[in-house]
């Protein structure tokens, strides 16, 4: 027994799974090293101020422009603005911004659900599974079955309609994403009144629905009535697929894990995630999500330093031989639209398809 025990913790596999361990470990050292996990409070403290102004100067063109359709495309604009505050809330969410845990905490909470009108509750719990199992099936929430399957194994158990809706949802996933923010304003108020424990439960619903409420009502009261129901439409749409169209290209295509998968940190985060190739403008464009790879490894790791991180872990993946995918933004979609179609092909029909057998967790 003394022997076997001896010999599996000197196999290969164990040694490879060490020296990745170790690795990490360093490349953790080398980025802190480098300085890049100090706070950058006047980048985000500039960035709140930005987003403020451009807050109010939506709210100043929908009082100036009054009866007029030119109305749409400040709502255009303002689920543009409310989109970037929802990429400051995540980034103070992850500690990037202050020292304190609770600056960081509550700075998201008053940005994300008083401005945005997302529950910070709900989004902390569900995040944080991504980030700890990324693309691992049944542990991954971004990954759990709905509108879209994501694997095989979950379009096999689609039934009637959504056999053919399933077998398309490739195509169909970009006109989805205009229906998201509803879907994120709905899914937050269901998790503060449903769910058994809601940190600061009775601090969110009211910031919530004076949210939910105040927008409207504000709106309706500038705007003749089907300008204002046209105005809502807009900002909601815009919203939904400004965020849906920033995360999907992170995850989505590549490979999927199973739920027993022993895959170490490193090799994890790197394998599940696709970085967005465009330098400063995609930075600001993506709200730094762009550099999936890097805030995956270093979750706490301020925007602007990102692009530095960059090659200290690329050089570490070639030493490791790990995987690492950059790509283009529109060269992601096309990967992703791709995938989802072959996921697609399962719809209905538990038999094993070879051509499609490799979208399979692995």
């Amino acid at each position: 027994m003394a022997a076997q025990r001896s010999s599996d913790e000197n196999s290969p596999e164990r040694g490879a799974a060490a020296r990745t361990v170790n690795t990490y470990a360093t490349l953790l050292k080398s980025v802190r090293t480098a300085g890049l996990l100090k706070r950058r409070r006047g980048f985000y403290i500039t960035l709140f101020v930005l987003l403020m102004a451009s807050w109010a100067g939506v709210w100043s063109g929908l009082l100036l422009l009054q009866d007029t359709w030119f109305q749409l495309l400040i709502a255009a604009g303002m689920g543009v603005v409310l989109t970037q505050f929802a990429f400051l809330a995540h980034e103070a969410a992850h500690r990037q911004v202050f020292k304190s845990k609770g600056m960081n905490e509550w700075s998201a909470r008053l940005i994300g659900t008083g401005l945005v009108g997302i529950s910070y509750a709900m989004w902390a719990q569900k995040h944080t599974r991504h980030h700890n199992f990324p693309n691992v099936v049944d542990k991954d929430p971004d990954i759990h079955t709905g509108a879209i399957a994501f694997h095989p194994d979950a379009a096999a158990s689609r039934r009637g309609v959504m056999v053919k809706v399933t077998r398309q949802q490739g195509w169909l996933l970009f006109p989805l994403l205009f229906f998201l923010g509803i879907s994120l304003h709905v899914d937050s108020v269901k998790y503060l009144l449903r769910q058994r424990k809601a940190d600061h439960r009775w601090v969110e619903i009211p910031i919530l629905v004076l949210r939910l409420v105040a927008v409207p009502l504000l709106v309706f009261s500038l705007l003749p009535l089907g300008m204002a129901f046209a105005f809502l439409g807009v900002q909601l749409g815009v919203f939904g697929f400004y965020m849906g169209a920033s995360f999907a290209p992170n995850h989505k295509g590549m490979p999927i894990l199973p739920a027993s998968a022993r895959t170490d940190f490193l090799n994890r985060q790197v394998l599940t995630a696709r970085n967005i190739s465009g330098g400063l403008f995609m930075d600001t464009l993506m709200g730094g999500l762009n550099r999936q790879i890097e805030h995956h490894l270093f979750p706490d790791m301020p925007r602007p330093y990102l692009h530095r991180a960059a090659g200290i872990v690329q050089a570490c993946c070639r030493e490791l031989d790990i995987p690492y995918t950059e790509t283009s933004l529109t060269r992601s979609y096309a990967i992703v639209v791709r995938y989802l179609n072959s996921v697609g092909l399962f719809a209905g029909d538990p038999f094993e398809c070879p051509v499609v057998d490799q979208f399979r967790p692995h």
